[in-house]
């Protein structure tokens, strides 16, 4: 496994290059979205947004130590340990993708780990904001989806960095921006197919899991393009612009057996 120095200079100089890039990004889609008239960003959502990304951010400092945790546990149990290099740092973000491809899926077909993603789903815009509208409570359950990637001898702490490099690929991929990617699409995640993931539309609702890739889609069966403009947000329609509601509605559903689907 890496040692701490190397955890701390990675995460010590991402944070540096990380959050700059996303402000000056929504900021730049959102002069577009004034320029063009798209009502791509409303306040209240947008503010909400923060809220939560700012609760995620705060989780995940708080429990990145009890998921490595989990999986350093379970790579006791490995066939056998990956030596570190890039072949196997690029095999693990693969493997990585994988996994996310199975949790991110799950996520919407298991009532119980939709009421952690919902939280995600319920915003009726797509825009930069909308990317890091993670549930805090996701990061309890996250590292169990990838106990199959240790088992076949993947570092966990490189496990989880790909993962975190994961979503932030994602979060380019909410915009409505950039239309379809020649030679990209059916390839890896693009803004046209994680608006389709996103959407409520009949045809789309359970499609388009994959982070980097959308092989594992074409692979399984899940892979749709985008033919139909996109309705954002869940079927039930309107959850709340308040951030604790957005955050714990899905949990309340769920418990009282109410679990509104899909989206």
């Amino acid at each position: 496994m890496l040692n701490g120095g190397h955890l701390n200079d990675l995460l010590g100089s991402s944070r540096f290059v990380v959050g700059p890039v996303i402000v000056i990004l929504i900021v730049v889609e959102g002069i577009w979205a004034w320029s063009v008239n798209r009502e791509t960003y409303r306040v209240k959502e947008s503010l909400a947004n923060t809220a939560i990304f700012a609760g995620y951010i705060t989780s995940k400092i708080v429990l990145f130590g009890y998921q490595l945790a989990i999986l350093a546990f379970v790579s006791r149990f490995a066939v056998w340990h990956m030596p570190e290099n890039i072949l196997t740092i690029v095999v693990t973000f693969i493997a990585a993708d994988f996994c996310f491809y199975w949790y991110h899926r799950i996520s919407h077909q298991v009532k119980f780990f939709w009421a952690f993603h919902l939280t995600h789903h319920s915003s009726q815009s797509m825009n930069l904001t909308t990317a890091y509208r993670i549930n805090w409570l996701s990061a309890f359950v996250l590292p169990f989806f990838f106990i199959p990637a240790v088992l076949l001898g993947c570092d966990p702490l490189i496990i989880l960095l790909s993962y975190q490099a994961n979503l932030f690929y994602q979060f380019f991929m909410h915009t409505e921006t950039i239309g379809k990617i020649p030679f990209a699409e059916g390839v890896i995640n693009t803004p046209s197919a994680h608006r389709v993931h996103h959407g409520s539309n009949a045809i789309y609702i359970d499609k388009n899991y994959g982070g980097v890739f959308m092989v594992f889609d074409r692979m399984f069966g899940t892979y749709e393009p985008e033919t139909e403009r996109v309705k954002y947000g869940i079927t039930s329609g309107f959850v709340s612009h308040n951030p604790l509601v957005l955050v714990f509605h899905g949990f309340a559903d769920w418990v009282k057996g109410k679990m509104h689907y899909k989206g």
